[in-house]
């Protein structure tokens, strides 16, 4: 296809897991982008913010939307009033007609939709509400009078996504379980990377354009095999999948939301369009959007890209910066709170009357002969459980009793990152079930005080990881509590 000149670029749901992920993706193209958002807060912390124009609007409510569309050619619809309530079919219609109209009356070339992958040879009315919605939309957007491409996808792969989070959840949470039987339908998912690929390629389709496509990944396995391979990829045990025909799809919902973080109201309708065999009919998007040069994504590759984060132990990153992410599959500091997979955490700060400079000393002279600060009872116990475990225990010590550098064996721990006066994170080399890591910063308070944070964290792997977890918590308050003290109190009377 021969790529027209760049485009300006309206993107709906710039605050969400598709649109947050389109937005960097179109300016590498050279397109330019303004977004349209209900609250231009959200965007703040974007590392593209400054790069794209912003206006304010509410698709559900139409007068807000004059002025949004101006000198637009391509506009991305990526909304949805899913978890809103019951009427959201009603809403999302309603929303998608103004949508519409208003591109319409300000002369854009082209409307680009994402929608759900529909089943071949199931009426409309039998469908879920959450499938009959989404066909409802990009009926809507389609008849609107602006050429339209509704791309149709099954099961997004990418960390974030409320498919996938609800894959992720069900898999490590339950190493047994009682399922019902949409636990058997094909599916056939596509990674979050691929889906941007066509969705960015879109902006640059013959005007002529004006209908659905269906997109999809080159696996097509059923809920329970994605189950199995998931728990492979993630290093858990093979889970053990009992279908039951007495689950309804709307109690198995109500399930799924009490199992797993992702609220009920989303849960129910993605479980009840799961009774569906959604599998892609055509392939017809590839006359004009060539796939990737590397091929399509493979349902075992984007597992392990949406899990890269995690088992790259980047968690500095991962769970609390908002840098430019490293691929589309990777998580964003604007996903939900309920994404990402489990990640505990025992947090404890102080302000401490004393120099950076004295804090730091302390902070990196940790472990080996130094102790860690509280209760040594405690942790020559907890090593004394790891050897018998057939870990490492406390004997390693430390290579240098003053300095520290990245790959130094520190007891059970190993440090990870540092970076002198300001960060040290250690990640555990102790038997668990999970990965652990320790955070110590520093930083300048003013007046010649400074403050220290420390950070637990724990990343839990299958039913034993949580139960690992919540076992010890009442330990932390004493151990981690007394250690942020003793630090303050050493760095105080260090000179």
């Amino acid at each position: 296809m021969d790529r027209p000149g760049p485009a300006h670029c309206l993107v709906t749901g710039a605050s969400g897991y598709i649109g947050g992920r389109l937005v960097p993706e179109l300016l590498a193209r050279g397109h330019a982008v303004r977004c349209l958002v209900r609250d231009p807060v959200r965007l703040r912390d974007q590392p593209w913010r400054a790069r794209v124009g912003i206006a304010t609007g509410d698709v559900t409510r139409p007068g807000t939307l004059a002025g949004a569309f101006d000198g637009v050619d391509v506009a991305y619809y990526l909304v949805h009033s899913l978890g809103t309530g019951r009427a959201f079919e009603a809403t999302d219609l309603a929303a998608a007609r103004a949508f519409g109209a208003a591109a319409a009356a300000a002369g854009v070339t082209r409307i680009v939709y994402l929608g759900g992958l529909v089943p071949d040879g199931v009426p409309e009315a039998d469908l879920s509400p959450h499938l009959r919605s989404r066909a409802e939309v990009g009926r809507a957007l389609r008849d609107s009078g602006v050429p339209t491409a509704e791309l149709r996808a099954a099961v997004i792969i990418g960390s974030g996504g409320a498919s996938f989070e609800m894959l992720r959840y069900l898999t490590e949470r339950l190493p047994v379980m009682v399922t019902p039987r949409w636990v058997s339908t094909r599916i056939q998912p596509i990674a979050v990377r691929d889906v941007l690929h066509y969705l960015a390629g879109a902006a640059e389709l013959p005007p002529g354009v004006n209908r659905a496509f269906d997109i999809g990944g080159p696996d097509v396995l059923t809920y329970a095999q994605m189950m199995h391979r998931y728990a492979r990829i993630a290093g858990l045990r093979r889970r053990l999948i009992l279908p039951v025909p007495v689950l309804t799809p709307r109690l198995s919902g109500h399930w799924v939301g009490l199992v797993t973080p992702v609220p009920d109201s989303i849960a129910r309708p993605l479980v009840e369009s799961l009774r569906h065999e959604v599998v892609c009919g055509e392939h017809d998007l590839a006359r004009w959007i060539p796939d990737p040069p590397e091929g399509l994504t493979g349902f075992d590759r984007a597992v392990t890209l949406a899990l890269r984060r995690i088992k790259d132990a980047d968690v500095a990153t991962r769970w609390s910066s908002a840098s430019l992410p490293g691929a589309p599959s990777d998580p964003l500091p604007t996903d939900p709170d309920w994404s990402g997979g489990s990640l505990y955490e025992d947090l404890r700060e102080r302000t401490v009357a004393a120099t950076p400079e004295a804090v730091w000393r302390v902070v990196e002279g940790i472990g080996g002969e130094n102790g860690w600060y509280s209760f040594p009872l405690a942790w020559a116990l907890r090593g004394l459980l790891d050897r018998l475990a057939g870990g490492v225990g406390l004997r390693r010590g430390r290579r240098d009793p003053a300095r520290l550098r990245v790959g130094d064996s520190l007891d059970f721990w190993r440090v990870e990152e540092i970076e002198p006066g300001r960060l040290l994170r250690l990640r555990a080399e102790m038997r668990l079930p999970g990965l652990a890591w320790l955070e110590l910063s520093v930083t300048p308070d003013g007046g010649g005080r400074t403050r220290y944070r420390q950070r637990a964290l724990f990343h839990p792997q299958g039913l034993a990881g949580h139960a690992y977890w919540w076992s010890v918590a009442p330990f932390h308050t004493v151990v981690f509590g007394a250690m942020a003290r003793n630090i303050a109190e050493r760095a105080r009377r260090t000179p």
